[in-house]
């Protein structure tokens, strides 16, 4: 499929605000008729989300989930753990090191999905999505000024809360999705054991 018709090119970069997480910019770009804009855009350095499965004592799968306020909305938010790359890290150590933090948990199993894009018409984040299982709790080690509870829900109460509007959070909208099909047997996961050579 020929894109060139939509591509658009740089042609001068401004930073406008550097903070803690956000780094801001304004550039000008050359679109394919000619004609200038102005893009503004936040740089991002991607994230990870993780869809952790659970067996609980009667071999029935549930899914590990967190609740915690999110400032920007004003709202309590039920989504997947997740958390954003530290510099140089993989998305895989990410991965493990965000559901250790938030959760405690740890997984003998893990599965790459797939990465989304959850606001693409102003920043460069990306999220990786991946699937734990072989779950065994452990200690949390939150954040300094992180605060949310961690609690276990069933796939079709997850799927419930996404049709009701008690989940409105993207990236866990999405990840529902992925877990759903795979639960069904419908999208297949390509799983590697902890300290397999793929995770080396």
């Amino acid at each position: 499929m020929n894109s060139a018709h939509l591509m658009e090119t740089k042609r001068s970069s401004q930073e406008v605000f550097r903070g803690r997480l956000l780094h801001a910019f304004q550039d000008t770009v050359e679109l394919a008729d000619g004609s200038t804009s102005v893009r503004e855009y936040i740089v991002h350095p991607g994230a990870v989300m993780v869809i952790p499965l659970l067996q609980d004592e009667y071999g029935r799968t549930r899914v590990v989930l967190e609740r915690q306020f999110r400032y920007p909305v004003g709202q309590v938010m039920v989504e997947f753990p997740a958390g954003k790359l530290d510099a140089g890290e993989s998305t895989w150590d990410c991965a493990r090191r965000e559901l250790r933090e938030e959760t405690g948990y740890s997984a003998l199993e893990w599965a790459r999905a797939g990465q989304l894009h959850p606001v693409i018409a102003y920043s460069t984040e990306f999220i990786d999505i991946w699937f734990a299982r072989g779950l065994s709790a452990g200690e949390r080690s939150l954040d300094v000024g992180e605060h949310l509870d961690v609690f276990t829900a069933t796939p079709s109460e997850l799927l419930q809360w996404c049709v009701d509007g008690t989940v409105t959070d993207g990236k866990t909208l999405a990840g529902a999705l992925w877990m759903q099909n795979v639960l069904s047997g419908a999208w297949s996961l390509n799983w590697q054991s902890v300290g397999s050579p793929h995770h080396k």
